[in-house]
C-alpha cells in the first residue's frame, strides 16, 4: 500500500482502478475533468481509457463494456448527462452485467455551469441508484461499493460527487498496482440485449420492484449513519454533511443523520434514525430531494415531526452551501448562537470584482473583433456556445448575442436567419465543441438550405476544460498518436462550397475572409485557426513608442487585459504581454510594435 495526496476527483479515479475497472470513457467538463486524467497517469495493464467525442458517446461505449461483464465507469458533468440521457434512460430498462458506473458531478452554485440541476432528479427519473458522498475519502470507498451494487442489482448507477467534494483533497492509502476485472464477455441473447416495448413494460415493472428492496439493501450500507439522540435532528448528504458534522463538533449530542444513498430512499434506515425526532433539519444542495423524502416518509407512516428546510425557505432554494450558512441555518433551527462559528470576515476587505476575461493574447479576441470590424453598421446575429469563447460576450467586444447549450450556435443560427433573412447568421464554436455537438447542426444547414456563417475558433485544444485532446489534435488518452481529423474535410464532406482557412491574429486576411463569405449565399465556413495562447508561449512583447496619442482606441476596442493605463498613459503589462500584435494593428498612429510588429 501507499499514501496519495490527490483530489476529490482523483480520489474517484483510484477507487475505480481498485475496483478493477476495465473501461473508462468520458468528455471533459468541471468539475469532473480529472477523474480522467487522474487514471492516465497510473499504470492500468489491460483497461481500456478514452475522451469521448461527446457524452452521449462516452455512455454508449461504457454500455457495450457492461454487457460484456467489463466493469466500466463514464464520467461529465451534471450538464453531460443531459447529452447521454438518450442511451442512458435505455439502459436503465435493459440493464448490465458487469458494474457501471455513471460519474455525473454536479456544480452548486453554479461555479462554472449553465445550470444548477440536481442528478439525484435524474436518478429518481431514470429509476437507478445514486450514492452521493461527502468527502474525497468517502467517494474512493463509496465508488467501489458503487460497482459492486451495480452487478448485484444489473443496473447502472449514478455517483454523484459535486465541486466541492470534487476539487478537495485528501490522503488515500491504495494499493501499489491495480488488476482490472475478468470477465466472460458478451453473450448474445437479443431477449435481453435488444429494448423492444413488450421487453421495456416487463422489466419497468421489475425495476419498480427491484427498487424497493435496493431502499432497503441501503437502509444497511455504511455510508448511511447516525449519531446522537436529540429529538431535534439535522438531516444532511453530500457536502452538506461535512458542513453539518463541522458545525456540530462541540455538540454531540444532536442528532445528525447522513443520507449517503439518497435514491433509492433507505426508508428503514430513515425511521429508524427518526425515532424519537419531534423535528427535523433537511441541510442539502441542491433540490430539496431529502426532505420530500422525509415529508413522504412523515405521511406514509403518520409520523408526528416536523420538517424544515429548502420547502419553507429555512434552507436556501439555491446555491451552494458552506461552513458559514451552515452556522447560521442550523444554529438558528437549533437555537445556539452561532455568532463565533464559522469563519467571520467581517472585518476582510471587499474582494475585487474580476470578471472573467479571455487571456491576454488569446486568438479568440481577434477571431471576434474581426468578425465585429467586417459587420460593422450592418445586421447581424452572433450565436455563441459553451467553451472560453464564451467570454466574447464582454464588453468591449460584446459579440455573442445567444449562448444556449453546446452546438446550440450552429443551430440557432439557422433559426435567425429563417425569421430575419434580412440579417446575416453567425455561429461561433470551438474546435472541441464542433467534434462534441456541432457536425449534426452544419449538416442541418446544408440539408435545408440555410444560409449563416459558421466561424470555427481552431485553438487546437480543449482549452475552457483543462487542455483535454480531442480528434483533431492527432492523440488520445491511451497515448496513441492517431490521424487528425480534419474539420475541412468534414465541412467539404458536409457539402459546403465556401470554406476558408485563416490566422486570426492577421487581422486584414480575417476581415477580407468574412466579406467574402458574407458576399456568399447557403452555408459558409472560416476557420480561425492559431493555437491556445495557455499552451503555445511566444517570447516577444509589443512596445508601445512615443508617438502613441494615448487615445486609447486599443483597449476599447479589443479589452486585452495586457493594455492598461498608467498615469492616464497607455502602457502594455509586460508580465501579460504575449506579443500576438493584435493590438499594433489597430493603433491609428502605429505606435504600437515589436519584433514581428514593427
Amino acid at each position: 500500500m501507499k499514501k496519495e495526496y490527490v483530489m476529490g476527483n482523483g480520489a474517484i479515479a483510484l477507487g475505480a482502478l481498485s475496483a478493477g475497472v476495465n473501461l473508462v470513457s468520458g468528455y471533459p467538463g468541471t468539475p469532473s475533468s480529472e477523474i480522467v486524467e487522474t487514471i492516465s497517469k497510473f499504470p492500468r495493464e489491460g483497461a481500456h481509457l478514452e475522451w469521448s467525442v461527446n457524452e452521449k458517446a462516452a455512455m454508449e461505449v461504457a454500455c457495450a463494456a457492461a454487457y460484456s461483464g467489463a466493469r466500466s465507469m463514464v464520467t461529465m458533468k451534471q450538464v453531460g448527462l443531459n447529452v447521454a440521457s438518450d442511451p442512458f434512460m435505455s439502459l436503465a430498462y435493459v440493464g448490465v452485467k458487469g458494474g457501471m458506473v455513471v460519474v455525473s458531478a454536479d456544480d452548486p452554485g453554479p461555479i462554472s455551469s449553465q445550470t444548477e440541476q440536481d442528478t439525484r432528479r435524474f436518478a429518481e427519473f431514470a429509476r437507478v441508484p445514486v450514492f452521493d458522498p461527502s468527502s474525497p475519502e468517502e467517494a474512493f470507498q463509496m465508488i467501489q461499493d458503487a460497482f459492486d451494487y451495480s452487478e448485484k442489482y444489473s443496473t447502472p448507477v449514478i455517483f454523484r460527487p459535486t465541486t466541492r467534494v470534487c476539487h478537495a483533497y485528501a490522503s488515500i492509502d491504495v494499493a501499489d498496482s491495480f488488476d482490472v476485472k475478468k470477465y466472460d464477455g458478451f453473450v448474445k441473447d437479443s431477449k435481453k440485449w435488444v429494448i423492444f416495448p413488450r421487453l421495456s413494460f416487463a422489466n419497468h415493472a421489475m425495476i419498480e420492484k427491484r427498487n424497493v428492496t435496493i431502499g432497503e439493501d441501503f437502509s444497511t450500507y455504511k455510508y448511511n449513519t447516525v449519531e446522537g439522540t436529540s429529538s431535534k435532528a439535522i438531516l444532511a448528504g453530500g457536502v452538506s454533511y461535512s458542513y453539518a458534522k463541522e458545525f456540530l463538533k462541540d455538540y454531540p449530542e444532536i442528532r445528525l443523520i447522513k443520507i449517503g444513498t439518497p435514491y433509492p430512499f433507505p426508508e428503514s434506515f430513515a425511521l429508524k434514525a427518526l425515532e424519537g425526532v419531534s423535528e427535523v433539519l433537511c441541510f442539502e444542495e441542491l433540490s430539496p430531494f431529502l426532505e420530500e423524502n422525509i415529508l413522504r416518509l412523515a405521511g406514509k407512516h403518520h409520523l408526528n415531526i416536523s420538517v424544515s428546510g429548502k420547502l419553507d425557505g429555512v434552507v436556501p432554494a439555491s446555491g451552494e452551501n458552506n461552513s458559514n450558512n451552515a452556522a447560521d441555518i442550523i444554529g438558528a433551527f437549533l437555537g445556539i448562537n452561532s455568532a463565533n462559528e464559522g469563519i467571520d470576515i467581517s472585518d476582510a476587505p471587499t474582494l475585487p470584482v474580476r470578471p472573467p476575461v479571455l487571456c491576454a493574447g488569446c486568438p479568440h479576441r481577434a477571431s471576434f473583433y474581426a468578425v465585429k470590424q467586417a459587420m460593422r453598421g450592418k445586421k447581424a446575429y452572433f450565436c455563441g456556445d459553451i467553451g472560453c469563447y464564451t467570454l466574447g460576450n464582454a464588453m468591449p467586444l460584446d459579440m455573442v448575442d445567444t449562448c444556449l447549450c453546446m452546438g446550440a450556435g450552429v443551430t440557432m443560427a439557422q433559426g435567425f436567419h429563417w425569421v430575419d433573412k434580412d440579417s446575416t447568421t453567425f455561429a461561433f464554436i470551438g474546435d472541441s465543441t464542433f467534434f462534441a455537438s456541432g457536425i449534426t447542426g452544419v449538416v442541418n444547414a446544408v440539408y435545408n438550405d440555410a444560409d449563416m456563417i459558421l466561424c470555427v475558433l481552431d485553438n487546437s485544444t480543449t482549452a475552457m476544460t483543462g487542455h483535454q485532446p480531442h480528434p483533431g489534435t492527432g492523440k488520445n488518452m491511451m497515448g496513441d498518436v492517431v490521424d487528425k481529423v480534419s474539420i475541412v474535410k468534414i465541412l467539404e464532406g458536409i457539402g459546403l462550397k465556401k470554406i476558408i482557412t485563416v490566422d486570426p491574429l492577421d487581422m486584414k486576411a480575417s476581415v477580407d475572409a468574412i466579406e467574402e463569405c458574407v458576399s456568399v449565399k447557403g452555408v459558409k465556413a472560416i476557420i480561425f485557426k492559431s493555437p491556445c495562447i495557455a499552451i503555445t508561449k511566444p517570447t516577444d512583447k509589443c512596445v508601445i513608442s512615443d508617438k502613441c496619442i494615448s487615445c486609447k482606441k486599443c483597449i476599447r476596442e479589443i479589452g486585452c487585459p495586457a493594455l492598461i493605463t498608467v498615469d492616464g498613459q497607455v502602457t502594455i503589462d509586460k508580465n501579460l504581454c504575449t506579443g500576438c500584435g493584435l493590438c499594433s494593428q489597430i493603433c491609428p498612429v502605429n505606435a504600437i510594435g515589436g519584433a514581428d510588429h514593427e
